[in-house]
C-alpha cells in the first residue's frame, strides 16, 4: 500500500520529468519558427504557460491516486539511464534543423518517397510530426519516445497509463491470465510494456507496420513471455474471428484517415469477441476541452498531422456503431480515454 514517501518519491520524480521535457519544450520554441496562423485565428486565445502546467500536474495527481489506490503499479520513468537520455536530448536538437526546413519547406518534403516507402499504404507514407524518415527508420524509432514527451513536456507516459484503467476493468471480468489482448499500431511497444509490467501472465499481441519501431518493442517486452508482435495493417489484420477478449488503440485514430479509420474499427469489431473491450487512448477532440480547441486546430499545421483536423471532429460514437457501445470516458491533458463494449456475433 503506498505511502508518503512513496507519493513524495513520485511527486520528485515526476516534477524533475517535467521540468527535463517541458524545459526542453521551451528551448525548441525558441529555436523554431512557428508557422503563421491563418488570419481568422489569430484573434483566439491559447492556454499559457501557467494554464497547461496546472493542468499537467492535474494529470499527474490523476495518475498518483490511481497509483495509491493500486489499479496500476508505480512507474519506473526514473530508473532510466541519465547519460542515455542526455544522447536522446542531443539527437532530438540535433534534428530538430531538419524538422525545422521541412515545416517551413515545400510540401513534397513532407512525403516518404524513396523504394522502401513503395511497400507502405499511400497515407502512411508521410513524416508525420515532421521527423525524419516518418515511421520507416531505425533512427526514427529511437526518437519517437523523447520528441512526444517534449511535444506534451513530459505528460505523454502519463497520459497513456490512463488506458491501464479500464484495461484493468476488463480484464477483471476475463482474468488476467485467461485474456487475450491486441494492441493495434502498437509503435515502440510503450503501453503493452505497462501492461505486462501489471499483468505479467497476461497474452499480448502487438501489430503496427512500422518494423524499425516493432524492433524497438520487441526489445522493451524481451523480459516476458506470452508476447506476439507482427508487422501489419490495422485494416487488413491478420486473425481470425472473435480472437481476443480486449483490444486498444493508443494514439492510432489521429493518424488514420477517416476510409481507414472505419475499416479499423470494422477489423477490430471481427478479430474482437462479443463482449470484449476496446480501450481508445488518442487525443482531445472539439468542445472536450473548449479552451484547448484552438491549439487543436493549430496542432496539424504545426506538427504535420493530415488526418488529425478530421478525427478531432470525428463522432465516436457513431463511428463505433453498430459494432461496439459507449461504456465509459474521461480526460486526461491533450488525451481522452474511450471504452467500447462489443456487441452481439462477430461480423459476417
Amino acid at each position: 500500500m503506498a505511502n508518503g514517501f512513496d507519493k513524495f518519491a513520485f511527486e520528485t520524480a515526476q516534477m524533475a520529468r517535467i521540468g527535463w521535457f517541458f524545459g526542453q519544450k521551451l528551448v525548441a520554441a525558441r529555436l523554431s519558427r512557428p508557422l503563421p496562423a491563418p488570419a481568422r485565428w489569430r484573434a483566439r486565445k491559447l492556454p499559457d504557460r501557467r494554464r497547461l502546467l496546472s493542468d499537467l500536474w492535474r494529470l499527474i495527481d490523476a495518475d498518483w491516486r490511481n497509483i495509491a489506490a493500486g489499479v496500476y503499479a508505480a512507474p519506473e520513468d526514473w530508473r532510466g539511464n541519465p547519460l542515455a537520455e542526455l544522447r536522446r536530448a542531443a539527437d532530438f536538437f540535433a534534428d530538430l534543423r531538419a524538422v525545422e526546413a521541412r515545416r517551413h519547406g515545400a510540401l513534397a518534403d513532407r512525403l516518404l518517397n524513396g523504394p522502401e516507402a513503395a511497400h507502405y499504404p499511400a497515407y502512411y507514407r508521410r513524416k508525420f510530426h515532421f521527423q525524419s524518415d516518418g515511421y520507416l527508420s531505425e533512427a526514427s524509432a529511437q526518437r519517437y519516445d523523447h520528441q512526444v514527451e517534449v511535444l506534451f513536456g513530459g505528460g505523454a507516459a502519463a497520459m497513456r497509463r490512463q488506458g491501464l484503467v479500464p484495461l484493468r476493468a476488463a480484464l477483471h471480468r476475463v482474468g488476467a491470465s485467461r485474456a487475450r489482448l491486441l494492441d493495434v499500431g502498437c509503435g515502440t511497444g510503450e503501453f503493452l510494456r505497462e501492461a505486462k509490467r501489471n499483468y505479467p501472465r497476461l497474452a499480448v499481441t502487438g501489430i503496427d507496420l512500422s518494423t524499425p519501431y516493432l524492433a524497438v518493442a520487441r526489445r522493451r517486452l524481451s523480459a516476458w513471455s506470452r508476447v506476439q508482435l507482427i508487422t501489419a495493417a490495422a485494416e487488413a489484420m491478420p486473425f481470425p474471428d472473435a480472437a481476443f477478449d480486449v483490444a486498444s488503440c493508443v494514439y492510432l485514430f489521429h493518424e488514420l484517415p477517416a476510409r481507414v479509420r472505419r475499416a479499423v474499427v470494422a477489423e477490430i469489431a471481427r478479430v474482437l469477441r462479443p463482449g470484449g473491450t476496446l480501450i481508445l487512448v488518442d487525443s482531445l477532440q472539439k468542445g472536450d476541452e473548449p479552451d484547448y480547441d484552438s491549439l487543436l486546430d493549430y496542432f496539424p499545421l504545426a506538427f504535420h498531422e493530415p488526418y488529425y483536423a478530421g478525427y478531432v471532429r470525428e463522432d465516436l460514437d457513431r463511428l463505433m456503431q453498430p459494432g461496439f457501445s459507449p461504456e465509459a470516458r474521461s480526460l486526461a491533458y491533450f488525451s481522452k480515454v474511450v471504452t467500447y463494449r462489443r456487441g452481439g456475433p462477430p461480423p459476417t
